[in-house]
């Protein structure tokens, strides 16, 4: 018996071929981007949109994350397949995984090699995708990512190589299965926490900025951000969270106007932690800062965002999202 898998198409390099000048362009439709499908495999196309990721906004996420929840609802489908951009895939899948039921499955890819080239990366990567969405009907990892043979889950999922097919990786734990020669060995399950129902989001998202701590930061984006109406701030903080004074004392002025703080680190491995006084993370605890643990800042936004959007209180809020806190 064939497994029906419903492929959602969004663009990226794995639906791009350069343009006369040399420009790397979307070109592909979704109908074109599915070549050979694995045996026992059924597919069907949504085309949702054709769009580079890094020109994708919080409202595209939420359109495929709509398309994507009302497909593994539907009767007779077995598994969903999202085609997307590479640059901004982790967050994507991460706000996917948020607002996924605890049952399900979905399955990201793309492409690091566009589709005009002679040995293109995509067409492997989809067929990957497909075995992994066939194969984990009802398993119930949330949203992972199929690149290169690994799968990993969209919590952990980052890219880390610019170019190289290997584009994505898991720092500090690694992939949750792999396929080989056509077979899918899946090792771990995600740990899933409750997380959120796409209506309760509802239409006009919360604004959440990251702002980056290095040397010498004087707190003035911080404050800039306050000013514009930020409903959350993510700080990508030093080390194992550190801000310098100027930012320290900006935080003061957030958590006091009810702003809440999730403090990250700009480190690839390693949680963000309060270990350091004298004006260390520590003291960001002490304003009413909340760490995030090895969450990193982009899908922290994602997950205060989310929060923020189902309650308008911002104790609520953080209420919410403190079981997603812990690796």
């Amino acid at each position: 018996m064939s497994t029906r898998v419903r492929v959602i198409t969004t663009g990226g390099t794995i639906a791009s071929r350069p343009d006369p000048n040399g420009a790397v362009s979307i070109a592909v439709s979704g109908h074109d981007v599915v070549g050979t499908v694995p045996a026992g495999v059924t597919v069907e196309i949504d085309e949702a949109m054709l769009v580079h990721s890094f020109n994708l906004t919080l409202d595209g996420v939420r359109h495929i994350a709509e398309r994507v929840c009302a497909a593994v609802t539907e009767p007779g489908v077995d598994g969903v397949v999202v085609t997307h951009g590479t640059d901004t895939m982790e967050e994507t899948a991460y706000f996917v995984d948020l607002v996924l039921g605890p049952d399900r499955t979905v399955v990201f890819t793309g492409a690091q090699r566009h589709a005009g080239e002679a040995d293109g990366d995509g067409p492997r990567n989809l067929a990957d995708a497909l075995r992994v969405a066939a194969a984990t009907a009802g398993r119930g990892l949330g949203a992972v990512i199929a690149m290169a043979g690994g799968v990993h889950a969209a919590r952990h999922a980052t890219k880390a190589h610019t170019v190289a097919m290997e584009a994505f990786d898991s720092p500090d734990h690694g992939p949750i299965g792999h396929v080989y020669g056509g077979r899918v060995r899946v090792t771990a399950t995600p740990v899933r926490p409750a997380g959120f129902d796409l209506a309760e989001l509802g239409g006009q998202a919360a604004r959440v900025d990251i702002v980056p701590v290095y040397l010498g930061a004087d707190g003035v984006h911080v404050a800039a951000s306050l000013a514009a109406g930020a409903r959350g701030i993510v700080l990508e903080a030093l080390g194992a969270g550190n801000p310098t004074p100027g930012v320290l004392r900006e935080v003061h002025a957030c958590v006091a106007a009810g702003v809440p703080v999730l403090v990250t680190s700009r480190c690839r491995r390693g949680p963000a932690v309060p270990l350091y006084g004298r004006g260390g993370g520590a003291d960001l605890a002490d304003a009413g800062a909340v760490f995030a643990d090895d969450l990193g800042a982009p899908k922290a936004r994602l997950l205060l965002t989310a929060a923020l959007s189902a309650e308008a209180n911002p104790e609520r809020a953080l209420a919410r999202l403190r079981p997603h806190l812990t690796s």
